[in-house]
């Protein structure tokens, strides 16, 4: 198998490109990070219209499909049954799909936009500062980022359990690529790069986090070493998670992931300002559905700034950079439920807990700053990293937190990084639902390597670099995505819904009852 991994091109070709990234980034940070940089600036100066428009297009389609008469297809066969609970699910979903960013950047976001606001006349730390911190903090979080997920898995799982395919981008495209093998590979190829380089990005994230804290309760040195030990310390667990399987470690872990994170905002909402949690949630929700299509599609081509770049572009270009990973294993732990039931689960459940938190979070942290000049803004702003544990600092218990923060960013990484493997060496066997240890070995160690490289070229600069670079080629992928899903649809059979099955069985027994009189 082994041999055969090693002739598979698309194995091959990504593998090598990512320890060319490695060595280089190894052997010339300074270069490295520089580059890096350049690119950046190149990539969202041109192309950052691309990310907003295409995102936006996916969302319309997806909300669309799910109102359509197509919503009632099945991700599966026609009576299967979803495989894991939904509570699992969710959990699951969750912790694949951003849950460790959701730690770093729940206090970190809405406090950099409460310093330094988004848009120009708005005076910073003051409540209309607040409002729109919050606001777009939602934003953030919202749909938008859910949305890239589901199409990809839509389109896998779709592919996976309801045709009895494989479950490769490439595969997935066939109605418009074609199916020469070139093609194929150079297409699984970059969802391969794009899928180690987004997750490369979470694992710098969360452990940039985890020294922060670790920093903030031991009063370490600024090394990179401890950086270093976290990085090995997760891929040893993660590697361990990935042996036991999905149906056992991962299903442990994404519950155990759920429950922490739900137990921490629930102690925080109660510990905290919870009046004002709660309408700070209602008004965000009110400000986030007002400024929807405003804030999906804001660029600063007059006045100038960098700040959509930084923030919003490199958001999308995060999601997208995940898709192959997160959409591929969301359609993994989907199957058994309706198209209507999958699109409804991906894109309201997790960015409402999503919400949830920042307005548990980062509406304590600004209620702090508001009413009792915490100064956790300008501490944010010297360092993001310490953003949740300087919030700690003003709550009941606050070192008790910390170490329960510290254990769910690790458990979130390895969740992150275990289904990360699983579906590498998916996609690089040939879309294998069961793939090789060997080849879950090899892609947990390179993802880990790329993330301490990035991390030790210029930390978080050079992670959102990473994302946003590798992006860009997938993001036109996406949007033939959509077009390869209406033509594989308009083919499909529609199930009988259980209205027009009691509707054919009133009929029939009033027309049995026509002939008992005749």
């Amino acid at each position: 198998m082994n041999k055969q991994l090693w002739k598979n091109p698309v194995f091959t070709v990504s593998a090598i490109i990512i320890v060319f990234f490695v060595l280089v980034g190894g052997l010339m940070p300074e270069t490295f990070g520089r580059v890096s940089g350049k690119l950046f600036e190149f990539t969202t100066v041109n192309f950052g219209w691309f990310y907003l428009i295409g995102v936006l297009i996916i969302i319309i389609f997806l909300i669309g499909l799910a109102i359509s008469k197509y919503g009632a297809i099945r991700i599966g066969g026609e009576d299967e049954k979803p495989q894991f609970p939904f509570f699992t699910w969710i959990g699951m979903l969750f912790s694949a799909g951003f849950g460790v960013g959701l730690v770093f950047w729940g206090i970190a976001e809405p406090m950099s936009h409460f310093f330094t606001a988004p848009m120009v006349g708005i005076e910073v730390q003051t409540e209309e500062a607040a409002r729109l911190a919050m606001g777009y903090s939602f934003f953030h979080w919202g749909i938008s980022q859910w949305a890239v997920f589901a199409i990809v898995g839509l389109v896998i799982g779709f592919l996976q359990f309801r045709k009895k395919k494989d479950g490769l981008v490439s595969t997935a495209l066939e109605p418009i690529t074609g199916d020469k093998t070139f093609v194929k590979n150079t297409i699984d190829s970059l969802a391969v790069i794009a899928t180690v380089m987004g997750m490369a990005t979470s694992v710098g994230l969360g452990v940039l986090q985890m020294y922060g804290g670790i920093d903030a309760l031991f009063d370490l040195n600024q090394t990179f070493s401890i950086q270093l030990i976290i990085i090995v310390v997760m891929l040893l667990a993660y590697m361990l998670s990935s042996i036991t399987g999905l149906d056992k470690g991962m299903r442990f872990l994404s519950n155990l992931n759920l429950g922490l994170a739900l137990g921490l905002l629930l102690f925080v909402f109660i510990t905290g300002p919870s009046v004002f949690i709660l309408e700070t949630f209602t008004l965000a929700i009110g400000d986030y559905i007002t400024n929807f299509i405003q804030y999906s599609l804001r660029l600063q081509p007059y006045r100038g700034g960098t700040w959509v770049r930084e923030w919003t572009i490199f958001y999308w270009a995060w999601a997208i950079a995940w898709s192959p990973f997160v959409g591929a294993f969301v359609a993994r732990v989907s199957r058994g439920r309706t198209i209507r039931e999958f699109i409804a689960g991906v894109m309201v459940i997790p960015p409402l807990i999503a919400c949830l938190w920042i307005a548990a979070f980062g509406g304590t942290a600004i209620w702090y700053d508001l009413n009792e000049n915490a100064g956790i803004a300008e501490a944010v702003n010297k360092d993001i990293t310490s953003a949740l544990f300087e919030t700690f600092q003003h709550l009941p218990l606050s070192n008790v937190l910390s170490l329960i923060a510290l254990l769910l960013i690790f458990t979130f990484l390895v969740t992150s990084a275990d289904s990360a493997t699983y579906i590498l060496a998916s996609m690089t066997t040939k879309g294998s639902l069961n793939p090789p240890m060997v080849a879950k070995i090899v892609w947990g160690l390179l993802m880990a390597a790329i993330a301490g490289v990035l991390l030790y070229a210029g930390g978080l600069e050079a992670l959102q670099t990473a994302s946003l670079i590798s992006a860009l080629p997938f993001t036109l992928l996406l949007l033939l995505l959509i077009i390869s899903l209406s033509k594989l649809l308009k083919k499909e059979p529609l199930p009988i819904r259980k209205a027009d099955l009691r509707r054919f069985k009133r009929l029939e027994k009033a027309a049995n009852s026509k002939e008992k009189k005749k």
